[in-house]
């Protein structure tokens, strides 16, 4: 293939969180234009639909028993831990996008931007958000790049990234606009052959308010304005630009606490650690590792797994219970998963939560804890409406932080009911799955996307 064939054909794909068929029309009229004029096809969505399951399958074009990634976070059963959101790409298996195209053709180079696993990863061009953890206790919001001097470069170019705006209460626009410049940088810089830029602003709101909030279409405008002018910007550079999403977010009313069930029948083991109660997964019988609208249960003692099953298949809110083996058979996604997985009603999700008394609740449920939290926490996005005075709250903390002293910043609540919209269900109706606009290659789901984009790139 001819450098300069390469060079007329480069593709730059906008990842679009949260984005379907329901939000497009005249408050995204860059968008739906956009899909008007160039196709728009939505795709069912991978099991579960979330973040790191969706883009393993987009990047690799493997199914879940392929690439091995069965959540955004799994109880490692070696070390006895639930580990989420970990960044290192050698996690996913399979041959990446970036891989297969190089192969063919050894100039080509890959700029992969915010999508997750990109640490380690063989792309040629990756940022990601990765705090410092210096030795003091001290957490200092950063990015990681690759090559290691782009970080700098792109600091000094455009500033600090704004992670609070990444995700937490201050979630917002912000995140999107600066990752929108970091693309626009890395491209005149260094005009990668694929650029894979992560756009996540309707990830916040939709799952905040709901898809029916009436500040929604305020928001589908914000990042219409953000996606637009990336549009414009790569097409008059002469790159091909795809839109995708990983999956819709719906409405949801109700909470399922499986980890407050299990503790009624006596199969959790908690620890008093400084009079806060926390979760001894390695020593509980069953427990619940919570994803948005999937749950992965694991069973450690075998002889109540019968127990459990039938508890869950007669929990309400929970619609199905599917068992890994039967659904991926032998795999490392089998070996990661949880001996169950459930899956919520349409109009339900499920929380972490394992204890029954607010006042003992983990140091971490009130802060924003990704890493530590043994399941997923929407909770994150919102402050705790019966504090007084938050901003007050919140400057009283980076003051502390500032002057070296330690603290919990803890304001998000622990009330679930909070929440109106979530995802990770793989049967949606037609309007809130993922979508893919800007080809027209056939696609019935996330390994077709993969197929589409590799056909877009030659």
């Amino acid at each position: 293939m001819l450098r300069g064939y390469r060079e007329t054909m480069r593709l730059a794909v906008l990842n679009i969180v949260g984005l379907s068929e329901s939000l497009l029309g005249p408050d995204m009229p860059r968008l739906t234009g956009f899909a008007e004029k160039h196709g728009l096809q939505g795709y069912a969505p991978d099991f579960p639909a979330v973040t790191c399951t969706g883009q393993s399958s987009i990047l690799t074009g493997l199914p879940v028993s392929g690439h091995g990634i069965v959540a955004n976070g799994w109880y490692d059963r070696e070390s006895a831990e639930v580990r989420f959101w970990k960044q290192s790409n050698h996690l996913v298996h399979g041959e990446k996008l970036w891989d297969v195209l190089r192969r063919e053709d050894p100039s080509f180079t890959c700029a992969k931007l915010f999508w997750w696993y990109n640490m380690h990863s063989t792309a040629d061009f990756s940022i990601t958000p990765r705090p410092l953890y210096p030795a003091d206790g001290r957490k200092v919001f950063d990015v990681h790049t690759q090559p290691m001097g782009l970080r700098d470069e792109l600091k000094r170019e455009l500033g600090e990234f704004p992670f609070p705006a990444f995700w937490g209460p201050a979630a917002g626009i912000a995140s999107s606009e600066w990752i929108a410049a970091s693309a626009r940088f890395v491209e005149e810089k260094h005009r990668p052959s694929l650029s894979l830029v992560y756009l996540p602003h309707l990830d916040y709101p939709l799952q905040k308010d709901g898809p029916d909030a009436s500040h929604i279409p305020e928001e589908l405008r914000k990042i219409d304005r953000v996606a637009g002018g990336l549009l414009d910007f790569y097409q008059e550079r002469g790159v091909r630009v795809i839109v995708l999403s990983e999956y819709g977010i719906t409405p949801v009313s109700r909470p399922v606490h499986l980890n407050r069930l299990f503790r009624a029948k006596g199969w959790l083991s908690l620890k008093n650690e400084l009079g806060r109660e926390t979760l001894d997964c390695g020593g509980c019988r069953a427990f619940a590792v919570a994803d948005h609208q999937a749950a992965h249960v694991y069973v450690n003692d075998p002889s109540i797994r019968d127990e459990v099953r039938a508890l869950l298949e007669n929990t309400a809110g929970v619609e199905e219970l599917r068992i890994p083996a039967d659904t991926w058979g032998p795999c490392a996604a089998t070996g990661r998963a949880g001996d169950f997985i459930a899956v919520a009603a349409p109009d339900a999700w499920f929380t972490y939560y394992f204890w029954e008394d607010d006042a003992v609740a983990p140091d971490y449920a009130r802060t924003i804890d990704i890493h530590r939290k043994p399941g997923y926490d929407p909770c994150e996005l919102f402050i705790d409406p019966a504090i007084p005075m938050p901003k007050l709250r919140i400057a009283s903390f980076l003051l502390k932080k500032k002057l070296g002293l330690r603290g919990l910043l803890e304001v998000i609540p622990l009330d679930a009911g909070l929440v109106r919209g979530s995802h990770g269900r793989d049967r949606v109706p037609d309007a809130f799955r993922p979508v893919l606009l800007g080809t027209r290659f056939p696609v019935k789901d996330a390994v077709d996307v993969h197929h589409a984009l590799i056909d877009a790139a030659r």
